[in-house]
C-alpha cells in the first residue's frame, strides 16, 4: 500500500475532533481542489507492508485511527484487508473521502466521512452516495463563501443524510459570514473549525 505518512496528532475536524488520533494517510487523488492542503499527497509516497502500519499504529498508543488522503479508496483491495485487521485489533477507524468513490465495502470495519465538494473547490462528489451514510457516518461541506452554503444547503434539503453534517469553512476564509449563514437559515449541521491549525499541530 502507497502512503505518504504516518503521524498521530489531535483529530481536527469531525466528530472525534480533539481526540488523540493516528493518521494514515494514502497516496494518490482522483480530484484537484482548488484549497487543498496535502497536495504532497497526489503522487507521492512509498510502500508499506500491512505489518509495517500495524506496528507503527501500535506505537503511537492511540486507539482512533484516521484513514484520510488524498483519497484512500483509490486503494481499496490493500486498504479493505488493513481494515479487517485494525478492526479485530480493536482500533476505532474513520475514513475520510472526497465521495467520488463507493465506500459501502468498507463501511463494516470503518465510520465514514464523506466531504461533500462545494463550487469553490472546483471538483464535485457524486451524491449518489449520500444515501449509503448511516447515522455512525458524517458528512462534510468544506465552505468558503456565501456561494458554497447555499449549495451544501440545496444538497441537504435534497438528499435525506442520516449522519452528523459539518460545515467547516475554508481556511482563511470569511468564518463570520459562514457562520452567520448557519444561523440565519437554521441549518441542520454544525459549524466547526479545523482545530489543528488553531493549535499549530498537523
Amino acid at each position: 500500500m502507497k502512503l505518504v505518512e504516518i503521524f498521530k496528532s489531535l483529530q481536527g475536524e469531525g466528530k472525534s475532533q480533539g481526540k488523540p488520533t493516528v493518521f494514515i494517510r494514502l497516496s494518490g487523488c482522483n480530484l484537484n481542489c482548488s484549497w487543498c492542503d496535502t497536495p504532497h499527497s497526489h503522487n507521492e509516497g512509498q510502500e508499506y507492508s500491512n505489518d509495517e502500519i500495524i506496528r507503527v499504529v501500535g506505537e503511537s498508543g492511540c486507539k482512533e485511527v484516521c484513514i484520510t488522503g488524498g483519497e484512500p479508496l483509490l486503494q481499496l483491495p490493500e486498504l479493505r484487508v488493513l481494515l479487517s485487521r485494525l478492526s479485530r485489533i480493536g482500533y476505532t477507524i474513520e475514513i475520510e473521502t472526497n465521495g467520488t468513490v463507493d465506500f459501502g465495502p468498507v463501511q463494516d470495519n470503518a465510520t465514514i466521512c464523506m466531504d461533500v465538494k462545494c463550487p469553490s473547490s472546483g471538483e464535485q462528489s457524486d451524491l449518489g452516495l449520500l444515501k449509503k451514510i448511516t447515522s455512525g457516518d458524517s458528512v462534510k461541506f468544506v465552505v468558503g463563501n456565501q456561494e458554497d452554503c447555499r449549495y451544501a444547503e440545496d444538497v441537504i434539503k435534497d438528499h435525506p443524510i442520516r449522519g452528523e453534517i459539518f460545515f467547516s469553512p475554508v481556511a482563511g476564509s470569511d468564518y463570520h459570514e459562514i457562520a452567520c449563514y448557519v444561523l440565519d437559515n437554521n441549518l441542520p449541521v454544525r459549524f466547526q473549525v479545523q482545530l489543528h491549525k488553531i493549535i499549530g499541530v498537523r
